[in-house]
């Protein structure tokens, strides 16, 4: 186990230092600047801003200086220290620098990932199992059809259709803003519909595939109740292709966090990294890109750890 994590810390250290060089020349490569608007500024005005920035010096310096803020071992001056990773000032949002701006926005898409998660697994495990006890039943079939359709429909459509009738028709939930419980309910039920579906279809092939292993038939043939065998013994090993999916459902639920949280007004790190890419804000794009990063390497190590203990088969490398 320790070799294991070892061998990933050093890899996550590889994978964070590519996505930051890529996205740095990447953003850079598009024609246009952060400070050409369509309000021009006076040239003045404009070198002492691309000054104050660093804008204005050669590339290699502009990324040496983020690098090394971003590692820590730079401040805002461009002297050294040890300190904790800092990404700079924001370009657009004056007076606050990136890592305050993630502060304030993290929490929020966080509470809108988790419970969109949550969401996906309770329903998708439990329409899953229902639906492979009741196979070829009109249950399975009304299972299957929906799962079909969720994952199909657009979240940002679903998103629309749940405005118009929990808003508008029916109103029993806020239509945007953040504060309570209440504002994440319905952006939770768009975000994680699609990937619900996909585990209520996971769910029922794995279960389906090991309802006819020798082992359950064995604990069939003792006595067991039928709740007892499917909880304890048929689901452990349904879940393998359930938790192999929750890396890419992670990722997944997080890069769709971006329109979801733009069409409910959310202010989550989704929304502010949208308006980083249209305004081309480097910075605060970078440090969005670098926390979806982290966030989606510890979700697929995390599925690694956990595939491994539910399968002794399978030895961590």
């Amino acid at each position: 186990m320790i070799i294991f994590l070892a061998r990933r810390f050093l890899w996550f250290l590889l994978t964070l230092w590519v996505v930051f060089t890529a996205s740095f020349f990447l953003m850079r490569a598009v024609p246009g600047g952060p400070f050409d608007g369509e309000r021009k500024l006076e040239p003045d005005v404009k070198q002492a801003i691309e000054r104050r920035y660093r804008v204005n010096e050669p590339l290699v310096n502009q990324y040496a200086y983020h690098l090394g803020m971003a590692v820590g071992v730079l401040t805002e001056e461009g002297k050294f220290r040890l300190g904790l990773p800092d990404l700079g000032p924001s370009y657009r949002i004056r007076d606050y620098s990136v890592n305050q701006i993630i502060a304030q926005g993290l929490p929020v898409s966080a509470s809108l990932g988790i419970l969109a998660l949550a969401f996906s697994l309770v329903v998708g495990l439990s329409a899953g199992i229902i639906a492979a006890l009741r196979r070829q039943t009109w249950v399975d079939t009304s299972v299957m059809l929906l799962a079909t359709t969720g994952m199909a429909v657009p979240n940002f459509w679903m998103a629309g259709v749940c405005i118009l009738l929990f808003v508008f028709m029916i109103p029993l939930f806020p239509a945007a803003g953040w504060g309570s419980v209440s504002n994440l309910v319905l952006p939770a039920f768009c975000l994680g519909a699609p990937y619900a579906a996909y585990i209520a279809r996971l769910t029922r092939t794995g279960m389906l595939e090991v309802l006819h292993q020798d082992y359950i038939r064995t604990a069939r043939a003792k006595g067991l109740t039928g709740s007892r065998v499917i909880l304890r013994h048929a689901l452990k090993g349904a879940l393998l292709p359930v938790v192999s999916f929750l890396g890419p459902a992670a990722a997944g639920i997080l890069t769709g966090s971006l329109v979801i949280e733009k069409v409910f007004h959310l202010s989550g790190i989704g929304s502010y990294f949208v308006e980083a890419a249209l305004q081309r804000d480097y910075p605060l794009a970078m440090g969005v890109v670098l926390i979806y990063t982290v966030v989606l390497y510890m979700m697929n190590v995390i599925v690694d750890i956990s595939y491994a203990i539910m399968d002794p088969r399978i030895k961590l490398q």
